[in-house]
């Protein structure tokens, strides 16, 4: 799955969720945008904040919420539970316990 936070100069940023099927892997792909609008994007959407410019946290229960909508598995909340669980066991869950630290990758449309 991929948190996506993507605009240009003359845009306000946009938080969308990707790839919601593959829950095999979990990052923050950011476009052409500065930290503090990624910051501000990922706050104002309730979707998480920005760590520093290599990570970020993300709100599981907003996560749920954004990407559910888009799931075609039949298994994709139990699947989903599992990864949170896993990311948990690996030290990635956020002081907060509500989110998961994730690392982050230039956007495609970059």
């Amino acid at each position: 799955m991929i948190v996506e936070v993507v605009g240009g100069a003359d845009e306000v940023p946009e938080v969308r969720v990707a790839d919601v099927d593959d829950l095999s892997r979990l990052h923050l792909a950011v476009g052409a945008v500065t930290d503090e609008d990624v910051d501000r994007a990922l706050r104002d959407a309730g979707m998480g904040r920005l760590g520093d410019g290599d990570t970020g946290f993300l709100d599981v229960a907003a996560l749920r919420a954004a990407a559910q909508p888009q799931a075609t598995a039949a298994d994709w909340a139990e699947r989903f539970d599992g990864m949170v669980a896993q990311a948990a066991e690996k030290g990635w869950a956020g002081d907060d316990g509500a989110s998961l630290q994730v690392h982050i990758e230039p956007a495609a449309s970059a």
